[in-house]
């Protein structure tokens, strides 16, 4: 089996590398804050490196930072043999955060069982206030409940958290945010979703060891007869809800941003009432276009900033008057948070690409906190669109430049910067000496074997 491995590997002359460069930008200062970015990896920076990657997809939406990590979703990734059956796994990527090394994939199982093969079938993945990895399909006009699962983030095993009922209201959900534990064992869970091109809003809530209800006083679903611009009168296609954390430990979620791709952003309150709308923003900060949805607030240095979708494939810059496509700007909000006050800090980054992603609307971002070695604060950005790439930025007071990552090259064994007939050389022979190192273990399974040839193999052959 050994040498008809190394004679396929001899007609290989394909060797791939997997890395991440930096943006290549340098941010202005504002207001005493900096921004850089640590690493990029999409079709505009990185064009010979994210087309092959796994989840350079159309089916792979969604995706969430945490804890040095992200994680990305892709519906109906593998195709699994089982007897006489063939059956479609959705999968969840790990990838390194510092990086944008590829760590390990997640096939999902449900009960011991492949899970995946309906439509869309992990849609959204996220992480609750408590560091529960989540994951949702899409639910259909013709779905009464749209169920939502926890992932296990070292095996893929996922369980059922709930079969959250529709109601009266039928309509099709895309994406879904959860704030607080869905696990309801430490705290109360809120989970919201919007009815793509309709008026309806989801909401449900679960009291700390108690089971789902609806939250709109009991009610799981609400029209909003409230609109921005007010020529609106429904949601467009694939819309987003983002539930606002007013302050740690407080996960009532009492206010969200809606952003439904006929729109900017809209916050409303659980009654359904318009608190806050871009009437009074000014125009240079209107997203260049409303085809993608996605908003998340965070705090620095006691200042209050959001986040927000400044154009999807085509837009002009106001102030360069240069064509962008999906980056997001960042702003300070204004005097009692509010969105007419705010101040636009940057747009980032300068382009992560330009290519249809088929419809999917969605731009995920979220922030971690943390401090740097002399104490000060500092936040973490995330942003990925779905087929054309992701980034991360530091954004901080002391944050200064950066130096591009080490280029990460997985399978590449021998430490060449290559992968290619060496490196599967170079695994036989710690395999046939019994002299394994760690990066041996391609496949991550703390073993070498023949399973890291394969691995290696793998990695030319996708090129």
């Amino acid at each position: 089996m050994k040498k008809s491995l190394l004679l396929i590997m001899l007609m290989l002359s394909a060797a791939t590398a997997a890395w991440a460069v930096t943006d290549g930008v340098n941010y202005e200062p504002v207001n005493g804050i900096n921004i850089v970015n640590m690493w990029i990896q999409d079709r505009a920076h990185t064009p010979d490196v994210w087309p092959n990657m796994p989840y350079c997809n159309t089916s792979a939406r969604t995706a969430v930072m945490k804890d040095g990590y992200i994680y990305i979703a892709r519906s109906n990734a593998n195709t699994v043999i089982q007897g006489t059956d063939t059956l479609s796994q959705s999968v969840i990527y790990k990838v390194d955060a510092t990086n944008g090394e590829l760590i390990k994939e997640l096939p999902l199982t449900l009960n011991g069982a492949v899970y995946g093969g309906a439509t869309l079938s992990s849609n959204t993945v996220g992480m609750d206030n408590y560091g529960h990895l989540y994951m949702a399909p899409f639910s259909s006009n013709l779905a009464q409940i749209q169920p939502v699962y926890m992932v296990d983030k070292e095996t893929g095993e996922i369980t059922l958290m709930g079969e959250l009922d529709k109601g009266d209201a039928l309509q099709r959900c895309d994406y879904i945010d959860v704030m607080g534990d869905i696990t309801r064992e430490e705290d109360e869970c809120n989970i919201m979703s919007v009815g793509a091109s309709s008026e309806y809003i989801y909401r449900w809530h679960a009291d700390q060891g108690g089971d789902w209800e609806g939250g709109f006083d009991g009610d799981s679903y609400l029209a909003i007869l409230e609109f921005y611009p007010e020529t609106v009168t429904q949601w467009g296609y694939a819309p987003v809800a983002k539930m606002v954390l007013e302050e740690e430990g407080n996960y009532s979620g009492e206010l969200f941003y809606i952003d439904g791709f006929s729109t900017a952003p809209i916050l409303y309150d659980v009654t359904g009432t318009m608190v806050d709308n871009f009437e009074n923003v000014d125009p240079a900060f209107w997203p260049m276009d409303v085809g993608a949805n996605g908003v998340c607030e965070f705090t620095l240095d006691g200042r209050n900033f959001i986040v927000y979708v400044a154009a999807q494939y085509t837009g002009v810059d106001e102030t360069t008057m240069v064509n962008k496509a999906c980056q997001v700007y960042i702003c300070e909000l204004g005097e009692g948070m509010s969105l007419g006050g705010m101040q636009r800090y940057w747009m980032v980054p300068d382009e992560l690409g330009a290519v249809s992603d088929g419809g999917t609307r969605v731009q995920s971002m979220n922030v971690e906190y943390g401090v740097d070695d002399e104490g000060n604060e500092e936040v973490t950005l995330f942003i990925y669109k779905c087929y054309n790439g992701m980034a991360v930025y530091k954004i901080g007071s002391n944050v200064g430049s950066v130096t591009p990552p080490e280029p990460v090259v997985k399978g590449d064994v021998n430490g060449d910067g290559e992968v290619n007939i060496a490196d599967v050389n170079a695994i036989i022979d710690m395999i046939l000496s019994g002299n394994s190192e760690p990066n041996g273990d391609v496949n991550e399974d703390t073993e070498v074997n023949i399973a890291d040839v394969n691995a290696v193999i793998d990695i030319i052959l996708r090129g």
